[in-house]
């Protein structure tokens, strides 16, 4: 009886791929995180005043909202790199209408138009890494995703601080971030072309698509198998959607939150915009320096020992956040929850990615990945107006603290649908 060949490891698969994997979605965070931060005020320079000017500030997460769903079509009919090259160019002419746009509206459609390509590019990398990534070390590889996400949004809004110093004009960033998506178009379409070279290994290796299910990596073409569409996958898979799911937009819900709350905390008890600035940066570089570190815990230990720990951080730190607004120390608890929730979120990073390719089915994944990604999204937009609305009926610690147990009552569905949806293999 022969030997079965080993498998390639995960060090060999993330340098051969590793270009076409996690460079275009560096460059395409990078231009979008430097273009974020001042969405609002060039919406001001337009006439918008401050809430017109935070709901066009929002259009870019209401557009990757809808987006997802007809992602995953596009993603299932046309393919991963097709669709990333089209997200890419649609997304310049929505630049060239934000550097153009005669009047608010038109600025307004056109930052949706780059939230609807966003949504279409991340969810074409997400479909080929859930069916092409080995299982034995899937988390690590979609860990490696969301950080590269990160490492873009956390250093696009210094990028942006140097080109306004350089040019002092906020439309420099628009152009810093065509730049970056036209070296994202080209990447795409010129560089190796990992579905074409896994098919060919594949067809060399006479591997077939009726071989078991062993957890190594899928070499080739996803099988094709009957594709019943976005929404009869719904349908279809709505028992995890509407458990697994939803307590993944519980998770995706307090990292939201942590993006609102903790700003606003700092001006509530007085603390100067550098300052919060400071505490903020500190809390996102503890959130960055950690997501490999989620993807190494999910790989060894499974999937609930990442998003356990995150949720019942989250949950602690912001209830613990609530009792210490009028202390005499509340400058010193502000840093250190803002730390604690840094690290609960740096815990999470991938977890949403990993879980969702997880539950995906095998052979399509991308229509119930539009899906699953609706639902995070959705839990991301919909936590900022709830501390909102809280805040604005009773204080800004009651909605922090309902945001606690938020995460409480996520950890507690983690518990329950984890071990049923996404059993230890």
């Amino acid at each position: 009886m022969s030997a079965r060949p080993e498998p390639a490891g995960a060090g060999d698969v993330l340098r051969r791929f590793g270009p076409m994997i996690y460079g275009p979605t560096v460059l395409f965070a990078l231009g979008e995180g430097a273009v974020i931060p001042l969405i609002p005020v060039i919406a001001a320079q337009l006439g918008a005043d401050v809430a017109t000017a935070a709901l066009v500030a929002a259009a870019l997460v209401v557009g990757q909202l809808c987006g997802n769903i007809p992602a995953g079509w596009a993603v299932a009919r046309f393919g991963e790199r097709v669709t990333m090259a089209a997200a890419g160019t649609i997304s310049l002419a929505g630049l060239a209408g934000m550097l153009l746009a005669p009047s608010l509206g038109v600025f307004a459609a056109s930052v949706f138009l780059i939230g609807f390509c966003a949504a279409a590019f991340g969810l074409a990398r997400h479909s080929f890494m859930a069916t092409r990534v080995p299982l034995s070390f899937r988390a690590r590889a979609l860990s490696l995703l969301g950080g590269s996400f990160r490492l873009g949004m956390f250093v696009g809004p210094f990028i942006a601080a140097a080109l306004l110093a350089l040019f002092d004009d906020e439309h420099a960033t628009i152009w810093f971030f065509a730049a970056c998506l036209v070296a994202t178009v080209l990447l795409v379409l010129l560089g190796p072309d990992p579905e074409t070279q896994l098919a060919a290994e594949a067809a060399g290796n006479g591997s077939s698509a009726d071989a078991e299910d062993t957890g190594e990596a899928v070499t080739g073409a996803i099988p094709t198998q009957e594709r019943v569409g976005v929404f009869r996958t719904m349908w279809r898979h709505r028992v995890v959607l509407s458990r697994l799911g939803l307590a993944a937009a519980s998770l995706s819900a307090v990292r939201s939150a942590r993006q609102v709350v903790l700003p606003l905390w700092g001006v509530s008890i007085g603390l100067d915009a550098q300052t919060i600035a400071l505490v903020v940066g500190i809390s996102g570089a503890i959130d960055f320096a950690l997501f490999y570190a989620s993807g190494q815990v999910m790989d060894r230990f499974g999937r609930l020992w990442a998003a356990l720990p995150a949720m019942i951080l989250m949950g602690a730190g912001f209830l613990a956040l609530a009792f210490t607004h009028d202390t005499t120390q509340a400058a010193m608890w502000f840093a250190l929850f803002s730390a604690v929730l840094g690290v609960a979120n740096g815990l999470s990073s991938g977890i949403l990615l990993t879980l969702g390719a997880d539950a995906a089915p095998p052979a399509d994944p991308a229509p119930f990945l539009g899906s699953w990604r609706t639902l995070t999204d959705a839990g991301g937009a919909v936590a900022p107006l709830v501390v909102s609305g809280v805040a604005a009926v009773s204080s800004l610690a009651i909605a922090t603290g309902v945001m606690g147990v938020v995460g409480f009552v996520g950890a507690a569905a983690f518990i329950r649908w984890v071990p049923r949806f996404v059993p230890r293999r």
